[in-house]
């Protein structure tokens, strides 16, 4: 690749900064008054904040992730598990990251351009996190109607089917309504069976909050082990809560995440302005920010046997106001899109595009003893293929920021005389 891990997620960051106005932000060291007034916080039990008060009742306000902390009586911990309050990320990730894997990361493993590399081009711990080995590259096996090849969905099936968890924390789309076009509905579900695990397949890209199904899991005596799929600030946050739940076994499977959507509505109207009417009449049945610059979006005909088309869109060619009203404001202040406290993490940092979603192989960073456990099932289970080769890329970071800053001075001064 002609850029040093070139991901679409990441080149988000830079249209962020390029296409839209994007605020600098400074979380709060405390909750305001009206936000402690909405937890209760001198309740004898804490009280769930309603969702439909987000985000101005929430007390991260318009930073919130809607992780679904919030939406629990495990609100009471959201000042010191919000990736968006206080000191947030960097007291999640600098706090628990021994404590999930053993050891810290080695933030001398670090390089800046392929001049200095002494290796193939192999991700480095410094930015990619805590690593038992070099990233490598797999596809899903068996997994039927998922968005990539069902890397995720293989794994969660396999650990469930063998008895590894009880149950599986993942997000489904909501298709309550009878809709069969609900692909960016996020509904947090605690699975139990593979069908339910099987709801789960695709990329969900609105904001989801993983962790509503808290009290419900809690509550639930014949859960012990479980696994917990979710994005950087949901992981973070469910983490710094998993000693309240009682449970033998955790186990947490991350993706990679940048660019999620506010909303649902905000998603569609992504594509409803990004691509006019070429998506008219077409069941979508996903998109993703890709490494070949451009937007994919995976859609059908509708009937139970159609086969996935692609339309695909440059980064370039999106309108400028994209990232005001498309991503998320938390997801433009994160800086946690590696899921640093996952014990696996699936994306597409490194990894050789093919021709589609359906094909190409997926990034696997594996961080410790327990991922080991969990790629091991599912290859055992025959839901996982691993690649022979590790992830790479090449490149210059310095270049790669140089052009982002010039690109951003060009767009101002468009903007100023237009």
């Amino acid at each position: 690749m002609g850029v040093y891990y070139s991901v679409g997620a990441f080149v988000l960051v830079v249209l962020a900064t390029t296409l839209g106005s994007v605020q600098a932000f400074a979380p709060p060291d405390v909750l305001t008054a009206s936000s402690q007034s909405s937890i209760h916080l001198h309740s004898t039990k804490p009280q769930p904040i309603d969702p439909s008060g987000w985000p101005e009742k929430f007390p991260a306000k318009e930073h919130c992730s809607k992780c679904g902390l919030c939406e629990t009586t495990f609100v009471s911990h959201v000042t010191d598990a919000c990736a968006f309050l206080g000191d947030g990320m960097a007291r999640n990730i600098d706090g628990l990251e021994k404590a999930v894997h053993g050891r810290r990361r080695n933030t001398q493993d670090l390089v800046w351009s392929d001049i200095s590399r002494t290796d193939s081009g192999i991700a480095e711990e410094g930015r990619f996190g805590v690593m038992t080995r070099p990233m490598q590259l797999g596809k899903g096996k068996n997994v039927e109607g998922a968005q990539w090849t069902g890397v995720v969905t293989g794994i969660a099936v396999s650990m469930l089917e063998s008895g590894m968890v009880d149950a599986v924390v993942c997000i489904a789309s909501n298709d309550d309504d009878g809709n069969d076009n609900n692909w960016s509905n996020p509904q947090p579900i605690l699975a139990r069976t593979v069908d339910d695990v099987l709801r789960g397949r695709g990329v969900k890209p609105a904001l989801a909050p993983s962790l509503a199904v808290l009290d419900e899991l809690k509550d639930s005596t014949d859960i012990k082990k479980l696994l917990f799929c979710g994005v950087g600030c949901a992981v973070q946050a469910f983490r710094a809560i998993q000693h309240e739940l009682q449970l033998d076994e955790v186990y947490v499977l991350g993706t990679n995440c940048a660019d999620n959507s506010p909303t649902p509505e905000a998603a569609k109207k992504f594509l409803s302005r990004s691509f006019k009417d070429k998506l008219d009449g077409k069941r979508v049945r996903g998109y993703e920010f890709m490494q070949d610059f451009k937007v994919h979006v995976k859609y059908d005909d509708g009937t139970d046997q159609s086969q996935p088309s692609y339309e695909r869109l440059p980064y370039f060619s999106l309108q400028g106001d994209v990232a005001e009203f498309a991503i998320a404001k938390s997801c433009l202040a994160c800086f946690d899109y590696t899921n640093a406290l996952a014990d696996v993490v699936v994306g597409y940092m490194g990894a050789p595009l093919d021709s589609s979603m359906d094909t190409s192989s997926q990034t696997i960073t594996v961080r410790n003893k327990k991922g080991d456990r969990m790629l091991k099932c599912a290859v055992e289970s025959d839901r996982l293929q691993l690649g022979p080769d590790a992830a790479s890329g090449s490149g210059s970071h310095e270049k790669l920021l140089l052009r982002q800053f010039l690109a951003t001075i060009l767009y101002k001064r468009w903007q100023e005389v237009k």
